[in-house]
């Protein structure tokens, strides 16, 4: 038995069999994106642009103001309606003479005081109220000397709301002291914010 002899393939140069170079070929499909890269580093300033024209003027800032500051300078008995008879400052009139109130019309934080003299061998018994509550209360006992007495108070007030002061009509005089010469009553308030 014998093994067949081994016959080696045919070598075929391919440098030789190469031919003329083609035409180009259509764009492929895009591949997909890589990962995004280092940030580069930031750049050098640019010049600076020129001016630009002057815009049109804003509307001017609003401000809302409210003060009134009223007296009397007749006496005031438990008996007696109109209660002020003297104007100091009524801003935009917010303060009703013939009413006696003021009349709030612009929403905020007020301050309001009130002042008077009291009258000897009488009551003197007030109320500042806003709309029909009463807030606080101004009082002195039957004396036989008469005082300066003083009372304030900061109220947050909405639009339309209504501050006033009342003589409480009491069983004993109620009274507060005047006379034509000076006042001696005063009510005054204004907004503070």
């Amino acid at each position: 038995f014998s093994y067949p002899q081994y016959q080696p393939l045919p070598q075929i140069n391919m440098t030789i069999l190469k031919g003329e170079k083609g035409d180009r070929g259509e764009r492929g499909m895009q591949g997909k994106f890589g990962k995004t890269g280092v940030a580069g580093s930031r750049g050098h300033t640019g010049p600076k642009g020129q001016k630009g024209s002057v815009g049109a003027p804003g509307e001017r800032c609003k401000s809302h103001y409210a003060a009134f500051s009223v007296g009397r300078k007749k006496p005031l008995h438990s008996n007696d309606y109109y209660l002020f008879d003297t104007e100091f400052v009524n801003l935009y009139d917010h303060f009703n003479m013939f009413t006696g109130k003021f009349y709030c019309y612009v929403p905020g934080i007020y301050y309001f005081s009130l002042n008077v003299h009291t009258w000897n061998q009488k009551e003197t018994y007030l109320h500042i109220m806003h709309n029909r509550e009463e807030v606080v209360i101004l009082y002195a006992q039957v004396s036989d000397r008469s005082i300066m007495q003083s009372q304030s108070v900061m109220l947050e007030l909405r639009e339309q709301d209504e501050v006033w002061v009342r003589l409480y009509k009491g069983e004993r005089e109620n009274a507060v002291f005047s006379d034509e010469y000076d006042t001696y009553i005063t009510f005054s308030g204004h907004l503070i914010k």
